[in-house]
């Protein structure tokens, strides 16, 4: 059987599908948020996932202060409910605009020994967004990254902590760095004075590397973080792996380009090293 191909599903529509249009766009947003603090070798990331005009500054604000290396693990919620709920894409590729991105199918195989329960699954990504806005970031950054895809549609605190424990083996025992990518964003289509609040209350677990607090804050202050489980697995994963600190490069809400305070979405970047 041939490889699998993904193929971009939101390009056009989330970001530019015209190659020279969307690498100018990206490294608009790098180079705004450049600045004279040397790159973290980060264990560990959040970064927004949506469309660009909305949260590039914060996903650009995060890739340009962090070192990329060239294996990227990229966990994210599973916004369109298809295929399984713990998935995987083990083998094959990822189409974007700026070229192919091999799946690392190494890698792949040691996390699906580590936890046995995530499931090969195209459908959960055929359609998702969350991924495919990462990539070209990545791609500008560093154009031979490898990626593992991982696709969580469960809430369950149990289940991702194990996930994360797991991711943290693998990394740990690897000899080249990986980095776990979170993407998400923070809460959704409340005010922005409320928003600004709720977020912060979860930023303060994240910061604090504190996966098990960020769970229960996001369930006691009804925070609608749609990625607050990869989040969880990242920082879970991150600790084991030896992280010590994390950072809020940046926040922002949609408020702040559509100047519409009254229902706005949430964008937190933050590095964890």
């Amino acid at each position: 059987m041939a490889a699998y191909v993904r193929q971009p599903a939101v390009a056009g529509r989330f970001y530019p599908a015209e190659p020279n249009t969307l690498r100018n766009d990206v490294q608009s947003y790098l180079s705004a948020s450049v600045s004279a603090t040397a790159k973290t070798p980060a264990l560990g990331c959040v970064v927004p996932h949506a469309g660009y005009m909305y949260s590039g500054v914060v996903a650009g604000a995060v890739y340009a202060r962090i070192e990329i290396p060239k294996r990227c693990i990229v966990l994210c919620p599973n916004h369109t409910g298809l295929g399984q709920p713990l998935s995987i894409i083990s083998e094959g590729s990822w189409n974007t605009p700026l070229g192919a991105v091999s799946i690392d199918s190494s890698v792949a195989a040691d996390i699906k020994k580590q936890f046995p329960d995530l499931i090969d699954d195209i459908e959960s990504q055929r359609k998702e967004h969350a991924i495919e806005v990462q990539l070209p970031f990545l791609k500008v950054q560093q154009p031979d990254f490898s990626l593992v895809p991982i696709t969580l549609g469960t809430g369950r605190f149990d289940i991702l902590e194990e996930l994360g424990r797991a991711l943290g083996e693998v990394i740990g025992n690897h000899p080249e760095r990986t980095i776990v990518i979170a993407s998400s964003d923070m809460n959704h289509y409340e005010n922005d004075a409320v928003t600004r609040v709720k977020d912060h209350k979860a930023i303060e677990k994240i910061l604090g590397l504190d996966p098990h607090g960020l769970f229960e804050t996001i369930k006691t202050e009804k925070i609608s973080m749609c990625g607050f489980g990869p989040a969880i697995v990242m920082l879970t994963a991150s600790k084991i792996a030896g992280a010590k600190r994390a950072e809020l490069i940046r926040y922002a809400t949609s408020g702040d380009v559509s100047g519409d305070r009254d229902a706005v979405v949430g964008y937190a970047g933050i590095a964890v090293s």
